[in-house]
């Protein structure tokens, strides 16, 4: 009898560790995002892309003011350039498409209705780019750095305005973009 009281007291112990290691609150985000994206060392032109998306996220509470994030983006669109050739100018159009996972730590705090937060991510991004002579594509590592704000509609629904400056390194050269993602957060 003691050996089962005493195995039974270990499982509600380590149980009670792990329950206390998994988050209980949290949000799930979806929504818009456009994306200014600096691709001009990938299409000779000296300009930036802008591009149409989504970004989706996960955010799990550890404590009451930090959390862990998971975040989806992908992001597309088009740009029209001009070659100077020996035979004259020459116009092509790239077309791209790119999606990032990041994860990383995010910091909010509560205030009224109000929700302001800061976060740190880090991860992968793939760019798919392709134009009228030319389809290659590229994977490099990722992060971001920026903060939004949530207001709270009702209790579990929530309105979302965040902005991220995103830095990749696509075919050995920098990009410095900006992230900017409106949308509907869901509270749990």
């Amino acid at each position: 009898m003691r050996k089962f009281a005493t195995v039974w007291l270990g499982v509600l112990f380590y149980a009670a560790l792990a329950s206390a290691q998994v988050p209980t609150s949290g949000n799930i985000f979806v929504g818009y995002s456009f994306e200014r994206s600096n691709w001009s060392g990938l299409t000779g032109n000296s300009g930036g892309t802008s591009l149409n998306g989504w970004e989706a996220s996960l955010e799990g509470k550890v404590l009451p003011h930090l959390g862990i994030v998971t975040d989806f983006g992908s992001h597309y669109g088009s740009q029209n350039f001009t070659a100077l050739t020996p035979n004259g100018p020459f116009s092509s159009s790239v077309t791209g498409h790119q999606w990032e996972i990041l994860f990383g730590p995010r910091v909010s705090v509560s205030v009224g209705k109000l929700r302001p937060f800061a976060e740190a991510m880090f991860g992968v991004a793939h760019l798919h780019n392709g134009g009228d002579f030319f389809d290659t594509g590229n994977t490099t590592f990722a992060e971001a750095l920026g903060g939004g704000v949530d207001y709270r509609v009702v209790r579990v629904v929530a309105l979302r305005v965040e902005g991220d400056y995103l830095h990749t390194h696509f075919f050995s050269t920098t990009q410095n973009n900006f992230r900017l993602s409106t949308g509907i957060v869901f509270r749990f």
